[in-house]
């Protein structure tokens, strides 16, 4: 996975959210993502939300690190 793939299903995923998406080595990824669909969560709830998102990556071990900043907007 790309950083420019996980930026695309981050925004299919979060329609309207402020989303940043960066790697450079595409294994290790820093994600900051603002949006709507996290008004009431905890910030635990909300990094869990994300995560859902890349499931499967995450249990293959494709997305090795995922540092995730979340807001609510």
């Amino acid at each position: 996975m790309t950083a420019i793939e996980m930026l695309e299903r981050l925004k299919k995923s979060y329609p309207g959210a402020l989303i940043e998406a960066i790697s450079d080595d595409n294994v290790h990824f820093n994600v900051v993502v603002e949006s709507e669909a996290f008004k009431g969560l905890s910030r635990i709830e909300q990094h869990q939300h994300v995560m859902k998102v890349f499931d499967v990556e995450l249990k293959s071990g494709e997305v090795h690190a995922l540092s995730l900043k979340t807001k609510s907007i």
